[in-house]
């Protein structure tokens, strides 16, 4: 009997119990603070679906920084906050790769992919070279630059996860973003038809200049015709992009702290190809395969714009004033050259390819 109650079965049978007591400790310690985040989502959401030309994520990183401000929020909530910051905006992406069929990368053409290419070489670029001349700091600087080079808040979204940035950094980023999607939605319409561009043109300048989804979609949508089908899979093709680009800046996080005396031994290789981008890349293969009904795909892409919601209020509500008084208006400069050169540079590629 003793015997028996020392075996694997007596040590099976207390780990169960001790995991779900885990579990539910746990739970208890990021209950508080990520119902909160998630309050602070679906007030933003409403406020998103009020002002569209804000979006439900942007209204998020200010509440929850208005919040943060007013009223601190403490230990108590902080393991909430963080799983809200990180985890949760890791899960938005892989949803958000539901909505990306591989098929209409190809469909897109050859034709758009240089200026796709070299309007976000453009972005890097630029953004590497002017935020050293203008002071912006490394991790704020990546952010605005792929957010201006590839989809706005969700590329931010996917860089954060692995470049370990601040999260005044990422406020920085995403309210930089924001100002220039604004700026698109009511300016590329009337540039668009002074310019004379053809639906199919516009379509793919607002694909590749524009950064979030939604703002490629108004612009597409005011300036009329086939602009905007055209326009929103130029956008999801340009979606993709992310993979790569996190790629390499996974390995140069990774290889700069593993030290670069100990070469690619020392890189832990896990952060190099992380599973939420794995995950990603999964959806994306689902959706293309027919896996993922189209009739889903409305809903996945409002819970995967909810999650980013929740994972952005997550992030305000961890801002302290103490840490965004420095930056001033350096990363918005940055932002605004960046998004001139990107959109001169798409019209510029367009006449070089002959889509123009």
């Amino acid at each position: 009997m003793s015997s028996w109650a020392h075996g694997p079965g007596h040590g099976w049978s207390w780990s169960m119990p001790h995991r779900l007591a885990g579990g539910a400790a746990r739970l208890r310690r990021t209950a508080p603070g990520l119902v909160l985040a998630l309050a602070v989502a679906v007030v933003a959401t409403v406020l998103g679906r009020w002002v569209p030309v804000v979006g439900g994520p942007v209204f998020a990183i200010v509440l929850g920084g208005v919040v943060a401000a007013l009223f601190a929020p403490g230990e108590r909530m902080s393991p909430g906050i963080a799983v809200a910051a990180k985890p949760v905006l890791q899960a938005s992406i892989v949803v958000l790769g539901t909505g990306l069929s591989l098929q209409q990368v190809i469909t897109v053409g050859a034709g758009s992919l240089p200026v796709m290419l070299g309007t976000l070489a453009v972005a890097l670029g630029g953004g590497w070279l002017i935020g050293r001349m203008l002071g912006v700091g490394g991790a704020t600087r990546i952010l605005v630059s792929v957010g201006t080079g590839i989809c706005g808040a969700s590329a931010i979204a996917a860089t954060t996860a692995v470049i370990d940035a601040r999260k005044h950094e990422i406020a920085y980023a995403v309210g930089t973003i924001f100002v220039f999607n604004v700026a698109a939605v009511l300016a590329f319409p009337a540039l668009g038809h002074l310019f004379g561009l053809s639906d199919h043109a516009f379509g793919l300048w607002a694909g590749t200049a524009v950064n979030d989804t939604s703002s490629v979609v108004a612009a597409a949508v005011s300036y009329g015709g086939d602009a905007s089908s055209y326009a929103i899979v130029v956008k999801l093709t340009r979606t993709l992009l992310l993979v790569p680009v996190v790629i390499a800046l996974a390995l140069w996080t990774a290889h700069r702290q593993a030290g670069a005396d100990r070469g690619l031994r020392g890189i832990p290789w896990h952060r190099v190809l992380p599973l939420f981008l794995l995950g990603f890349l999964a959806a994306a293969t689902l959706d293309t395969l027919g896996v993922i009904p189209p009739a889903w795909h409305p809903t996945l892409s409002l819970l995967g714009t909810f999650l980013i919601t929740v994972a952005l209020a997550g992030v305000g509500l961890s801002l302290r004033p103490s840490e965004i008084r420095g930056a001033g208006t350096r990363p918005l400069l940055l932002g605004g050259i960046l998004w001139i050169m990107v959109a001169a540079s798409s019209l510029g590629l367009q006449a070089l390819t002959g889509t123009l």
